[in-house]
């Protein structure tokens, strides 16, 4: 048998239609399952994301609750009138506040780095599967 032009090498010009829809479906096949792959490996990453972000949002929520008993005891020492002392406990009040903020915000940042919880990446690159396969169809 012959090629004709434009067909691949080792391509058989006579190949039935019913061939050339199982190769597509296998071709789609092997596409999407590709495509669930990159969907779960970006979730994962996201989840890591949600969990890391939660982690040290929680963190931030413990230090600020000692804060709050060392800004007591600051209250209870300042009372004594004793300045050493009264100094002492608001410079370390200060200090697990400084530290509580500094969580929040990297806590917050890991978490928006992880919304929207949709795999982004998967969505464009199946929507740019399905662009392309009706653009091949029309043709």
């Amino acid at each position: 048998m012959s090629t004709s032009v434009g067909q691949p090498p080792g391509r058989d010009a006579e190949e039935s239609v019913g061939d050339l829809v199982k190769h597509a479906s296998e071709q789609i096949s092997q596409l999407m399952r590709q495509e669930l792959r990159l969907a779960q490996a970006e979730m994962q990453q996201k989840g890591k994301r949600f969990g890391l972000g939660g982690g040290l949002l929680g963190g931030a929520g413990v230090v600020g609750i000692v804060a709050l008993q060392a800004a007591v005891a600051t209250a209870i020492v300042a009372l004594d009138l004793v300045w050493p002392l009264w100094l002492s406990a608001l410079v370390v009040t200060g200090a697990l506040l400084v530290v509580a903020a500094v969580l929040a915000l990297v806590g917050k940042k890991q978490v928006s780095r992880a919304t929207p919880a949709a795999p982004q990446q998967a969505i464009h690159s199946v929507k740019a599967d399905v662009a392309e396969i009706k653009e091949r169809a029309r043709r």
